[in-house]
């Protein structure tokens, strides 16, 4: 786990890490590895800059690195929703890793001024492989999430 040092704001570890916004997803983030068999990457969140909701028709793996803890949306293909957190509070149920399988969409907020996470996906990601949620097609098939949903997701 990274130590981001106990006083560094969201601003500074975007410049630390050399973070550039993500498109359509929302966040900042870098490219840490590619290569023919996996990808990774770094991944802040800010209060306004959120993971979107979306799916990915390959595996994704969150590492939780520092911050605030993170709240995660999952809507599975089976109707199901989950909302696990990652973090570093064992003893509370966070995670500090997720796997997110191809299929799930998924999106995901910090739980105060920011989050820095890893994801790794295998094979590497590529822009065919993401498809940003719709919200209002989300809501009709799993209404209980409905709020969560609501604020996972941009206009």
């Amino acid at each position: 786990m990274v130590n981001p040092g106990p006083d560094l704001t969201a601003e500074q570890v975007i410049e630390l890490l050399d973070l550039a916004p993500l498109p359509r997803e929302g966040g900042w983030f870098r490219r840490t590895h590619v290569d023919e068999h996996a990808g990774a990457i770094y991944f802040l969140m800010t209060p306004e800059a959120f993971s979107a909701m979306h799916v990915l028709t390959i595996t994704e793996l969150w590492h939780f690195h520092a911050g605030d803890p993170v709240a995660m949306l999952l809507l599975r293909p089976d109707g199901t929703a989950q909302e696990p957190m990652l973090g570093t509070d064992l003893a509370a149920g966070q995670l500090p890793q997720l796997i997110v399988p191809a299929g799930v969409h998924q999106g995901a907020s910090t739980t105060g001024a920011w989050s820095l996470v890893g994801t790794t996906t295998a094979p590497p990601y590529d822009e065919a492989c993401f498809t940003l949620s719709d919200a209002a097609a989300l809501v009709e098939r799993w209404p209980s999430a409905a709020a969560r949903i609501e604020e996972l997701t941009r206009p």
